[in-house]
């Protein structure tokens, strides 16, 4: 099977080791037989969205995020279709942000942002950072992550964490963090959040194949350290909740 990975602003949108959520599905996807294009969608450039099976882009700076966003813009339609066609899709970090209705910074300054989910994003001054301890009704392991973030984000009724038992949530301490809605994922957890989550990566892998008709091999490569690694942060986290 032929798959299509675009990858918007790799340059811009970097930050937290972002590029490692691309290359590690690209080699899972690779590792089960499948045959995988990643194209990169700079300033300016063409995407063809509709023959996309996975988006992706990751964290930026505040600044950043605004410049993307306003080339970001003219795409939000073909999105927005995609989505509702059940294209897989990930948004990591500040690029959660530009899904929601708008962004306002620091400033005061509010810019509209893609409209695919009604939720707002307001930024201030005070930096929210620490490590993330939570859960999904994907699966029922815990997902763990790291966020460095400045914004408020209300109005999410779909959440991707449905409780933090450790770290802030896209409104309060302890609430529920970031955004899904069919094969979209949003989440200003970075790390990055597939790299350290071998179970929603599964997850993602699992609607791409799923939305192309096709059946997941029987014999599923095992990743050792990838597991081992989730394991140790897993308990470690949990230990620390256990102690607060």
């Amino acid at each position: 099977m032929e798959l299509n990975i675009l990858h918007f602003y790799p340059d811009l949108m970097s930050l937290y080791g972002s590029y490692a959520n691309v290359a590690l599905l690209k080699r899972h996807l690779e590792d089960l037989g499948s045959t995988v294009t990643v194209r990169t969608v700079d300033f300016g450039q063409e995407a063809d969205i509709a023959g996309a099976d996975f988006l992706f882009m990751g964290a930026g700076t505040e600044r950043s995020q605004k410049a993307a966003l306003a080339d970001f813009l003219r795409f939000g339609p073909a999105v927005k279709k995609a989505a509702e066609d059940g294209v897989s899709m990930l948004f990591a970090g500040t690029a959660m942000e530009l899904l929601g209705r708008s962004i306002t910074d620091d400033a005061g300054k509010t810019c509209e942002a893609v409209g695919l989910a009604e939720f707002t994003s307001v930024q201030g001054k005070r930096r929210i950072v620490g490590d993330v301890y939570g859960f999904t009704d994907l699966y029922e392991p815990a997902v763990v992550g790291y966020m460095n973030k400045c914004s408020v984000i209300s109005g999410v009724t779909e959440p991707l964490l449905t409780r933090c038992v450790m770290g802030f949530g896209n409104e309060t301490e302890g609430g529920a963090e970031g955004f899904r809605r069919g094969g979209v994922l949003a989440s200003q957890l970075t790390g990055p959040l597939l790299v350290k989550n071998p179970l929603l990566l599964g997850a993602v892998i699992a609607a791409i194949y799923r939305r192309r008709g096709a059946k997941l091999p029987e014999e599923i490569p095992s990743y050792p350290a990838e597991e081992s690694s989730y394991a140790i942060t897993a308990q470690q986290l949990k230990l620390r909740t256990e102690r607060a």
